[in-house]
């Protein structure tokens, strides 16, 4: 039992399900390189608004498969391929992602598990949840690009306390130190989720891909001209539909009507 990843998509919803049965949904090397083929997926559906990310059996992720670890990690060229084509694999096609992407966190969220949770764009977790890598026990240090990943998300300090102590923390201490959006009853976790996939589903989808595209442009743009290069293209979506109906419906006082069509036919990219 390799576990695996699930995408199932309802409407313009993509729900991703973390699923290692007997394993606390801990990271297959197979799993990875299904975690990157579901993102790679719902990046070209053009009609899909926002994305969950959950684990089953009421655990998030508790890491990587430590049981795969004895074939591959104790060989520069097989450890370097792992890190950098299977695993940075699945975490850059999420966060290339242009839909909106939730993490409902559960149980444990270790390794593996804070890593992903690090990509995605809201974070909700019930209050019983266990965040931590405590890889320094197996004798390894986190790779360098997931040591960023998480270092940008949950703050330099918590990484290192994480990374260099080998600390377990709290869903409520990590939501005091920015990590996570909110913390609700363990058993409101998915409720609490849904409600807010709901709600960024029911925004202007076009906006919520071009904000996602600014992000990513601003988090590397460290120089002036890059800077520029953004602001040139930043007002493009002036004349469209989505737009025009988003600011007229607020002056009409009633409810927008965004159309899953135009996102679909409107190349956010340009």
């Amino acid at each position: 039992m390799t576990g695996a990843v699930l995408l199932e998509v309802k409407g313009p919803l993509a729900f991703v399900t973390l699923s290692h049965p007997g394993k606390l949904n801990a990271m297959s090397r197979a799993m990875w390189r299904e975690l990157r083929a579901a993102f790679e997926r719902i990046q070209q559906t053009a009609t899909l608004r926002c994305v969950l990310v959950r684990g089953e059996g009421g655990h998030f992720c508790a890491g990587g498969d430590i049981s795969e670890y004895a074939g591959f990690r104790f060989e520069e060229a097989g450890l370097r391929e792992f890190h950098e084509d299977e695993v940075w694999g699945g975490l850059q096609a999420m966060l290339d992602c242009d839909v909106p992407v939730l993490a409902q966190i559960e149980g444990n969220c270790m390794g593996a598990g804070l890593e992903i949770a690090s990509c995605c764009d809201m974070r909700i977790a019930g209050d019983t949840a266990k965040f931590g890598a405590p890889i320094a026990k197996l004798g390894f240090p986190m790779a360098p690009r997931e040591a960023a990943l998480v270092m940008r998300a949950a703050g330099e300090l918590t990484a290192r306390e994480i990374l260099l102590s080998a600390a377990v923390l709290e869903a409520a201490e990590m939501k005091q130190r920015g990590f996570l959006n909110h913390v609700v009853p363990a058993n409101e976790a998915g409720a609490a989720a849904m409600a807010c996939v709901e709600r960024s589903a029911a925004l202007a989808p076009i906006a919520a891909r071009l904000n996602k595209q600014a992000f990513r442009a601003l988090a590397g743009a460290h120089g002036t001209q890059a800077m520029t290069d953004l602001i040139r293209g930043a007002y493009r979506y002036a004349a469209s539909p989505e737009h025009r109906e988003g600011v007229m419906a607020f002056i009409e006082k009633r409810q927008p009507r965004f159309d899953a069509r135009a996102a679909a036919t409107t190349n956010t990219d340009s």
